[in-house]
């Protein structure tokens, strides 16, 4: 069980967030439309509910994410919550470049999103204009955290080492010239694979790593040796993306995705092995997955998307439902590994 009242800080920053962030991908049209209320009310459900960190990004329905995410926040005393975005694709309208062919990796997964094309760019001109442009869109003056947004292999395939250098050479350092003029307080990247926060561990400004659906009740591969060097460096984790785009909230059902995805037969038949011991120890699965990141040390958050004030709700429930010892040591048990207890 975890509590909402805590903050945890964000590597060597002065940034604190609350064990369980917002995350801002479910109410920009992921899979499906939401009606613009609904998506408001969910994140002001949230905050209701104790939650103080939001994440966002201009991948999320090409604008429409961030647009939604300020409107909501706005009511809020803006000291009174921690909010972070990401930098690595500028928005161009329709028209100005020709339409983008996206993979569901690299976006292609929203619907009645806003009329723009993201583009790649890890520039530091590149970077400037994506903050300006999101601090519009958010109608704040300042962020909380910036994350260099999906610079890993997973991505971006054969041009991965030159995005890499790029970001070492241009980006980090842009960002740390933004954060020395307090424009944001701390300095990340948001990543889908753990290679790419290993890569970054060295990099002097990096505060955290935002590692989405690596550290799951369905992945812990290889973030041993991550989390112990991120420790060693004064790196936070914050753990995105903790029901790996839906299939350990929904459990296997015919409707359930994977990484965004169909999930192929090896990740069904674990879910399902998870699902028997739920059961068996009377936990619910979304509950399982919600809190299972936050036992690690190295784990300052756990991020998770929701379409709507009901969910938002819920969400918040299941971080507080109680979870007995022995439920988590046979999930252990599955994996052969065992986990750092967080208090």
């Amino acid at each position: 069980m975890n509590d909402l009242g805590q903050r945890r800080r964000l590597g060597r920053s002065s940034v604190t967030v609350t064990p369980l962030g917002f995350g801002g991908n479910a109410l920009s049209n992921l899979y499906a439309a939401v009606d613009e209320a609904q998506a408001v009310n969910a994140a002001v459900a949230a905050y209701n509910g104790g939650v103080r960190y939001f994440d966002t990004a201009p991948l999320y329905g090409y604008g429409l994410g961030e647009h939604r995410m300020g409107r909501a926040l706005r009511g809020f005393a803006r000291d009174s919550f921690a909010l972070s975005t990401k930098v690595g694709r500028l928005l161009r309208p329709h028209g100005l470049v020709p339409p983008a062919r996206l993979t569901p990796r690299q976006g292609g997964i929203f619907v009645d999103e806003l009329p723009f094309t993201p583009v790649f760019d890890y520039s530091a001109a590149g970077v400037r204009r994506s903050i300006e442009d999101s601090l519009q869109r958010l109608g704040t003056n300042r962020l909380d955290v910036v994350f260099v947004h999906d610079i890993d292999r997973w991505t971006h395939g054969a041009t991965y080492e030159e995005r890499l250098a790029q970001v070492r050479a241009a980006a980090l350092p842009e960002l740390q010239r933004a954060k020395d003029a307090g424009l944001i307080g701390a300095i990340g990247a948001g990543v889908n694979e753990i290679e790419a926060c290993v890569r970054l561990a060295d990099a002097p400004e990096i505060d955290c790593f935002m590692l989405a659906g690596r550290y799951t009740l369905l992945e812990r591969t290889g973030s041993a040796p991550l989390f112990a060097r991120c420790r060693e460096r004064g790196i936070a984790v914050i753990a995105a993306a903790p029901f790996n785009s839906g299939i350990l909230a929904t459990g296997v059902t015919p409707q359930a995705r994977y990484n965004y995805l169909p999930p192929p037969p090896e990740i069904v038949a674990r879910v399902a092995q998870l699902e028997t011991l739920c059961a068996r120890y009377a936990v619910a699965l979304p509950a399982a997955a919600l809190q299972f990141p936050l036992r690690h040390q190295a784990v300052a958050a756990v991020v998770a998307g929701c379409r709507s004030r009901a969910e938002s709700e819920q969400i918040v429930a299941f971080l507080a439902e109680p979870i007995p010892e022995p439920f988590w040591a046979a999930v252990d048990a599955l994996d052969g590994a065992s986990a750092e207890v967080v208090r």
